[in-house]
């Protein structure tokens, strides 16, 4: 296990890492050392070749409260705010850009910028009981920055009474909504979160990097742009030797040998 002060790096098998915000204190606050080191955590995990998913997880009682509040009312210079929320942003994107999956494992609350990092995340499972909240019309700071992410994965009807009410929805309003992929008990979640990281990491990692990067790419495209994007992904992906290694082992019924394991 790596410690990056309050990141902890869990490795919990050969293929499959775990992330930890590990400061209970402050509910796993996104602060500006925390933040940082997510950013350093997740480039690790991203340039380690035997690494193949991802999982974030909190410690303590829930997942993250998102910013620190005391942080944030002690910056008072424009410059430091904005160091903060382009500091968030960056964790975002090195999420959805970087190669590898990534899972988000929650319990209890993700509010704000905890909420954003689960939208961030290519899948996310929850507690029967976890909360998610954009909650800042509460305290006169709109979660501007949490709903770029959120509400690429929310309708706009259903984001806009969480941005404009600030009210926590539970997990299977959140699963509905399609926040997150499901949810389960406490004694399930991690076996369930698990699973579905040993399917992923049973693939060709080749294949899951160029298809990670093709589906957040497209998505921002206009529908005939998109298709001649993927048409070119397509043709690179078939290109490549593991895209020839599983299609024959598909005809002879053999599990496929992937060479980018």
């Amino acid at each position: 296990m790596a410690n990056l002060s309050n990141i902890k790096i869990k490795l919990l098998n050969k293929d499959i890492a775990s992330i930890i915000i590990n400061e209970p204190k402050t509910y796993n606050a996104l602060s500006l050392k925390n933040l940082g080191d997510l950013i350093k955590a997740f480039k690790k995990l991203d340039e380690n070749k035997n690494i193949k998913v991802i999982i974030i997880e909190g410690s303590g009682k829930g997942f993250s409260a998102g910013h620190n509040l005391k942080e944030v009312s002690g910056l008072k210079k424009r410059e430091k705010y904005q160091k903060l929320f382009n500091l968030c942003s960056k964790l975002m994107l090195q999420i959805v850009e970087g190669k590898k999956p990534v899972i988000a494992k929650v319990h209890g609350a993700a509010f704000a910028a905890g909420c954003q990092l689960v939208a961030s995340c290519d899948l996310a499972y929850s507690t029967n009981d976890a909360i998610f909240a954009t909650p800042g019309v509460n305290i006169g700071l709109f979660c501007s920055t949490p709903m770029v992410a959120v509400s690429r994965k929310v309708n706009r009807k259903r984001m806009m009474h969480m941005l404009l009410t600030g009210e926590p929805i539970k997990a299977d309003y959140a699963k509905e909504i399609g926040l997150v992929n499901n949810h389960f008990s406490k004694s399930k979640l991690n076996n369930e979160v698990l699973k579905v990281a040993k399917t992923i990491a049973s693939k060709s990692s080749l294949t899951i990097k160029i298809g990670k990067q093709t589906f957040y790419n497209q998505l921002e495209m206009p529908l005939r742009k998109a298709y001649a994007y993927t048409s070119k992904m397509m043709t690179k992906n078939m290109m490549a030797m593991d895209a020839k290694e599983g299609i024959s082992a598909f005809l002879q019924k053999r599990k496929p040998k992937w060479k980018h394991k």
